[in-house]
C-alpha cells in the first residue's frame, strides 16, 4: 500500500473503539438499512449483515412484508421490520386495501419512529425502483437529516439524487457509493464534465456541485471526496466483479461511521484524537479499505466463483488484518 493509505489507515485505527467492559449494548453502533423487496432481498442483508460482522452492535434491516420472510430465515443476528411498503399490483395476491399503505408520508412516518433508536441509516440495497418506495425513501432521507443522522445511499436511491439532488445538497453527513454507471447518471444529471489529473478531477467535482457530501468512486481503486479534496483506497482488491459487493462496502462505512459518534461522543479515552472535520472522510476511507481486503481476500479462496456472501465471511479477517487488536486501556491498535 502507498505511504498516503498506510497514513489513512492509521487515523481510521484512532476511531476504533476498544473492548471495554464497561461498554453497554448499542453503544458501538446501531445501523439500518431501508431496502429490501419482494424481488430482492440478498442486498440489504449483506449490507447489514457487513455492519454486524465489523463490529456494530445493531443491525436491522427495513423492507416490505414479503423480503422480511425471506431475510428473516438468512440470519437470527438481525432486526427485521417489514414497514416498507410497494406500489399496488393486479398481480398482487394480497393487495393492500389500508390507504395508509398507498401514502409515502405515512409509511414513513412508521420508520421516522424508528430513526431515534439509531445512529446510521443505509438506503438503497434491494430498493428498486418502485415509486411508492423511492418516495418513502425521500421521505425518510429527509427526516435522518433533520436529526443531523448519517445516511449512506446506494443502489436505486441513488436515483433520489439524480432526480433531486437538493435532497442531499449541502449535507456533509450523506455519503454517496455509485459504481460507475451510477457515477455517471449522477455527472450528467448534475452536467459535471472535469477529468483532471489522474482521473480526481470528476468525483471532486461531483462532490462539490453537491456542496460537500462525500462520494466514493469505486473502480481499480476507490477515490473518495467531499469536494474540498480527494483521497485514494489503493489497496489490493479481488478481480472478480460480482454483484452484492458493494453492499459490503456500504455495511462496512455504515459501522464506521456509528463509531464516529462512538468517538466524539468521547466513551473512552481516545488521546490527542482526530479533528471532527476529518472524521466522516476517516470514516469513509476505513469502509473502503475493509471492503477491498474482503475482496482481496475472497477472490484468493474462490477466484472466479466468488460471490457477494464471500466478502461477509472475510469481514473479521479483512479488519484484523488492516488494524489489529486494539488495547484495552488506551483504544491504540497495534501494527
Amino acid at each position: 500500500m502507498s505511504a498516503a493509505t498506510k497514513e489513512m489507515l492509521a487515523r481510521v485505527r484512532q476511531m476504533i473503539p476498544p473492548m471495554l467492559d464497561k461498554f453497554h449494548k448499542g453503544q458501538l453502533g446501531r445501523v439500518a438499512v431501508i431496502g429490501g423487496s419482494e424481488d430482492y432481498t440478498g442486498a440489504p442483508y449483506f449490507s447489514a449483515m457487513a455492519s454486524a460482522r465489523l463490529g456494530c452492535d445493531m443491525s436491522h434491516v427495513i423492507c416490505t412484508p414479503a423480503a422480511a420472510a425471506v431475510i428473516k430465515t438468512y440470519s437470527p443476528n438481525l432486526m427485521v421490520h417489514p414497514l416498507m411498503c410497494s406500489s399496488p399490483s393486479s398481480l398482487s395476491s394480497t393487495p393492500s386495501t389500508r390507504p395508509a399503505d398507498n401514502d409515502p408520508a405515512q409509511i414513513a412516518a412508521r420508520i421516522v419512529a424508528l430513526l431515534d433508536r439509531l445512529h446510521v441509516l443505509v438506503v438503497g440495497p434491494g430498493l428498486g425502483r418502485d415509486p411508492l418506495m423511492q418516495e418513502t425513501c425521500a421521505h425518510v432521507i429527509r427526516a435522518a437529516r433533520d436529526r443531523g443522522m448519517p445516511v449512506v445511499l446506494d443502489a436505486d436511491a441513488l436515483l433520489l439524487v439524480q432526480r433531486d439532488p437538493g435532497l442531499v445538497r449541502g449535507y456533509g453527513l450523506a455519503v454517496l457509493t455509485p459504481n460507475v454507471v451510477e457515477f455517471g447518471r449522477l455527472t450528467k444529471a448534475l452536467d459535471i464534465t472535469a477529468v483532471g489529473e489522474d482521473g480526481k478531477g470528476r468525483v471532486e467535482a461531483l462532490a462539490k456541485a453537491l456542496g460537500g457530501v462525500m462520494v466514493v468512486e469505486k473502480g481499480e481503486v476507490d477515490r473518495l471526496s467531499d469536494g474540498s479534496g480527494t483521497w485514494t483506497v489503493d489497496l489490493e482488491g479481488g478481480k472478480k466483479r460480482s454483484g452484492g459487493q458493494g453492499d459490503t462496502l456500504t455495511g462496512s462505512i455504515a459501522t464506521f461511521l456509528a463509531w464516529r459518534k462512538a468517538y466524539l461522543d468521547g466513551i473512552w479515552e481516545t488521546g490527542e484524537g482526530l479533528k471532527e472535520e476529518e472524521t466522516v472522510t476517516v470514516a469513509v476511507f476505513g469502509g473502503s479499505a475493509v471492503t477491498r481486503e474482503c475482496s482481496r481476500l475472497a477472490f484468493a479462496k474462490k477466484g472466479r466463483s466468488l460471490q457477494a456472501s464471500d466478502l461477509t465471511d472475510e469481514v473479521h479477517t479483512a479488519f484484523m488484518n488492516l488494524f489489529g487488536e486494539v488495547d484495552e486501556e488506551d483504544g491504540c491498535a497495534e501494527l
